[in-house]
């Protein structure tokens, strides 16, 4: 696998290679932006931005169109490379300047406190480690700088925690890209030592029976200043 080397550090261009899933996801996550509701959570996701962003996981790049005008930049940071593909298109559509690259949440190829905010959006489910991936989003933020969040995770009741525990460890993770449905997103930024802000939990689709997927949180966490 080709690499590239970004300071002291090396960094795969393709660091996860997953064309079924990301053929897949491109579709779902499309209509979801219609059905479930998705486009209102990424405007409540990204409003209010400002300055320098890097998003990690991009995906399809569904969240460009909706970056406010204040915000000066965004890296785009996307390990697959199909989805990287449709990214770069999505980015020529974009009215702010998207900048798509290939990275692993692991390892990002950028500078240290380079980035007013991060974003993470469907992606912490997937990473293979949560705490290295969010001890990066630390290095690159700057300090004061602010996370802003939409995952899903871990939620409902026993049975349902079971059930995603039951997936995770066995057809899902190998089904899905990688993801993991018993996870807790919130729980994760606040050991990784970020101070939350306000957040909310939330169901995706709001009506409907609820899926191990469904469960969700929305919001805002920031770097600590010094």
């Amino acid at each position: 696998m080709p690499l590239r080397t970004v300071g002291s550090r090396k960094v795969a261009r393709d660091a996860v290679h997953h064309p079924l899933f990301a053929r897949y996801y491109a579709r779902a996550s499309v209509a979801a932006e219609r059905r479930m509701g998705m486009a209102g959570v990424r405007d409540r996701l990204l409003t209010g931005l400002s300055g320098r962003v890097i998003e990690i996981g991009a995906g399809n790049g569904l969240n460009f169109a909706h970056y406010p005008a204040a915000v000066s930049e965004v890296v785009a940071i996307e390990p697959e490379r199909s989805l990287r593909h449709l990214a770069v298109e999505s980015a020529l559509r974009a009215g702010v300047p998207v900048d798509v690259v290939p990275g692993a949440a692991e390892a990002l190829p950028v500078k240290s406190e380079a980035y007013d905010a991060v974003v993470l959006s469907l992606v912490l489910c997937s990473v293979r480690d949560v705490p290295r991936a969010l001890g990066e989003v630390r290095r690159v933020l700057r300090p004061g700088g602010q996370v802003r969040f939409f995952e899903h995770g871990r939620g409902g009741g026993g049975m349902m925690h079971l059930t995603q525990r039951a997936l995770d460890r066995t057809v899902w993770p190998l089904l899905n890209g990688g993801c993991h449905l018993h996870r807790d997103p919130v729980a994760a930024l606040r050991d990784a030592g970020f101070e939350l802000g306000p957040y909310r939990r939330l169901l995706m689709p709001e009506k409907g029976p609820r899926m191990p997927t469904s469960f969700c949180a929305l919001g805002t966490a920031w770097r600590p200043e010094p």
